[in-house]
């Protein structure tokens, strides 16, 4: 497995070898050794798994007051995923990274604690699975605006299709701060 740093403290970007030949391809898709080589410490609890149409955003989500890490994958289609530092000790916080994850590369993404996720569809449909260190809290689940302009991501689309919540999210500063 290759790793590549991004430009956001401790995410990454790990590559696994796919192996191809006629008859299709196989990789490993989760080796918790080789993510502790890689430098990602979390001990994975719950895997979540979304299927959403071309266009539909999903994001920005964080839970506030608990530490949780993600590992991002694509199992069908492609995405543009964006993490955005939390973290208002360093001077990263309300930076963006954004990746594309396709399941041609099968490469994932690694989102490290107090950092939002979020991605946006760009293939027909897009099967996303997540292994997340912490076991989902709907109390401290937050969201803030795809579109604050403080963060100032780049999205593929203008006019993504989106929930209600993130419709109305508040902004980033509005978001941790409650």
């Amino acid at each position: 497995m290759k790793i590549k740093e991004i430009p956001l403290e401790g995410a990454k970007i790990l590559c696994p070898k796919v192996h191809v030949d006629r008859r299709g391809a196989f990789f490993e898709l989760f080796r918790a050794a080789a993510c502790r080589q890689a430098g990602i410490p979390e001990a994975f609890v719950q895997d979540n798994c979304s299927l959403s149409q071309r266009k539909t955003l999903r994001g920005m989500h964080f839970q506030k007051g608990q530490k949780q890490a993600k590992l991002v994958t694509v199992l069908l289609g492609e995405i543009f995923d964006v993490i955005v530092d939390l973290r208002s000790d360093l001077p990263s916080f309300g930076k963006w990274a954004g990746v594309t994850l396709n399941d041609r590369s099968r490469k994932q993404l690694y989102i490290p604690p107090y950092c939002a996720h979020g991605f946006c569809v760009l293939s027909e449909a897009a099967l996303v699975l997540y292994k997340v260190s912490a076991y989902y809290d709907p109390a401290e689940e937050r969201t803030f605006r795809f579109d604050d302009p403080f963060v100032g991501i780049a999205w593929p689309f203008k006019k993504p299709l989106l929930s209600d919540r993130d419709q109305n999210a508040p902004s980033l500063h509005e978001a941790v701060s409650c």
